[in-house]
């Protein structure tokens, strides 16, 4: 069997990767379904057991093999780790993106090269021509969370729900009787389990509470640690004493991480707070700076267009926003990755949303271009 007909299927126990199993079996490809196993605390109620057995029911329907692989230990370090990490540095990191980078299409896709096979999963995003796009069910694209795969790595990666709505993919698991057909989709951490982040949050790092306070510095409410909030955010906090001109809804609009204050007033705009202690970029002021990027164009090409406009978005599903790239310190003896070359990204508008530690990724039209971390 070549490489190009075997196929390993990551299988969450869910119904888009039961429908993506189906479609390459009956297209004719050498089909195995792999469970990965990941790290779980043991305070949250674990799913694995029973995801692990609806994914051997679907594969046994299927009449496909199927085999578990263990990356509790990847898991661990590589998004967990290091998503409490950067919580803890009052940055706001992105764990979808680091479990894809590191165990979907890092180590999974590792061990289906060991054994001759490329790899699927159920993501909605597409790759056509060499290239990474958006999905067309716009409600359902996942684009935003795999900007960290490697370009040369799509050769070996199918994503055989690129074509497909998420209606459409439910009413071929009903016809087909899949045995997870009508199972509820998992709204938790990427692989964790059905557990919230504030919940996690509180679970591993124990923040205590703090004052509310307004723009005036008047103490108006308490909150549960602000590690636990980010810019923009208006659920979570408890406020005390309302304004009596306005009852609108309260949003954060700064975090003093050193003295555990949150500050929160009910104008929408958020004007930016220029103190260092703040995870919020100036836009009016200032480019953003990438970090950890990855890019899937000839960096050159970006320095050649500069008068080009692209389109980024800063948050899953988040609006898009016009911008400028200019590359600094490329040279053609230095590619990507190598020596201190730096992505500048130049809002045409100054109410884009930058918070440090979040992802931001390049789209020219439907095309992923790059995406990289804020610093």
């Amino acid at each position: 069997m070549s490489i190009s007909k075997k196929v390993f299927v990551g299988m969450s126990g869910g119904v888009d990767s039961a429908v993506s199993a189906m479609l390459l079996r009956d297209e004719g490809y050498d089909v195995t379904g792999v469970f990965i196993k990941t790290w779980q605390p043991d305070y949250i109620e674990c799913t694995q057991k029973e995801d692990r057995l609806d994914a051997m029911r679907v594969c046994a329907q299927l009449n496909i093999p199927f085999i578990t692989l263990n990356l509790q230990d990847e898991y661990k370090k590589n998004v967990i780790d290091y998503m409490l990490s950067e919580y803890k540095n009052n940055r706001v990191p992105n764990p979808d993106v680091m479990c894809n980078k590191y165990i979907k299409f890092g180590a999974f896709l590792d061990y289906a090269r060991k054994n001759n096979a490329k790899i699927s999963t159920g993501h909605y995003a597409k790759i056509q021509d060499g290239k990474l796009l958006k999905h067309k069910d716009r409600t359902k694209d996942q684009s935003y969370f795999l900007y960290q795969i490697q370009k040369d790595d799509l050769r070996d990666i199918i994503f055989p729900l690129q074509d497909l709505n998420k209606s459409e993919v439910k009413e071929i698991a009903r016809k087909n009787n899949l045995y997870v057909a009508d199972k509820k989709e998992s709204m938790g951490i990427c692989m964790l389990g059905d557990i919230s982040m504030k919940d996690f949050l509180i679970k591993e790092l124990n923040p205590q509470k703090g004052e509310v306070r307004d723009e005036n510095e008047n103490v108006i409410g308490v909150h549960d640690g602000v590690i636990l909030y980010t810019i923009g955010e208006r659920h979570g906090f408890e406020i005390l004493k309302k304004n009596s001109i306005s009852s609108g809804p309260y949003y954060v609009y700064r975090k003093d991480f050193e003295n555990n204050i949150l500050y929160v007033k009910q104008n929408a705009g958020l004007t930016p707070n220029p103190s260092p202690k703040e995870n919020r970029i100036d836009t009016d002021s200032k480019s953003i700076i990438l970090q950890d990027y990855n890019s899937f164009v000839d960096l050159s090409e970006l320095n050649e267009n500069k008068l080009k406009t692209f389109q980024v978005q800063t948050r899953y599903h988040g609006e898009l926003y016009d911008v400028k790239i200019q590359v600094i310190g490329l040279t053609p003896t230095l590619s990507q990755g190598e020596g201190d070359i730096q992505i500048k990204i130049t809002p045409e508008s100054s109410d884009m949303p930058a918070i440090s530690g979040q992802s931001l990724v390049v789209y020219d039209g439907d095309e992923l271009v790059l995406g990289g971390v804020i610093t």
